[in-house]
């Protein structure tokens, strides 16, 4: 399985003003080009992706909207969120950094398969 794709900036803003309509819950990693964390969880993401089916997994490069860390208050990538969309206004869900951030990937498989299956329930 690979990732839904890559959101656009305007995607990214209709999402999050609940401007889609068909029910849906969207993982996103928000990353750059240039974060080496980011890069080294790629395969983790993919593996993710294909664990949990319920998800659509996107990605979105924060070079095109630096904005978005103020709107969705993160600070820094690699940095994840669930928007279930489809309801009367999305539910918008950040991922707390790890206490201990991996050495490679700053967040593990499981931290953010615990992350994914606490919004399932939800």
């Amino acid at each position: 399985m690979s990732i839904d794709g890559k959101l656009s900036k305007k995607g990214l803003q209709q999402l999050l003003a609940g401007r889609v309509t068909r029910p849906a819950n969207i993982f996103v990693k928000f990353y750059s080009n240039s974060c080496h964390y980011c890069r080294n969880l790629q395969d983790i993401y993919l593996e993710l992706a294909e664990d949990n089916p319920e998800f659509e997994f996107w990605v979105f490069d924060i070079a095109s909207y630096p904005e978005v860390q103020r709107v969705l208050d993160f600070n820094g990538i690699p940095t994840f969120c669930t928007i279930k969309v489809g309801t009367l206004a999305p539910r918008i869900r950040v991922m707390d950094d790890p206490e201990t951030p991996h050495k490679k990937s700053y967040y593990t498989k499981s931290y953010i398969q615990k992350f994914l299956n606490k919004e399932k329930e939800k």
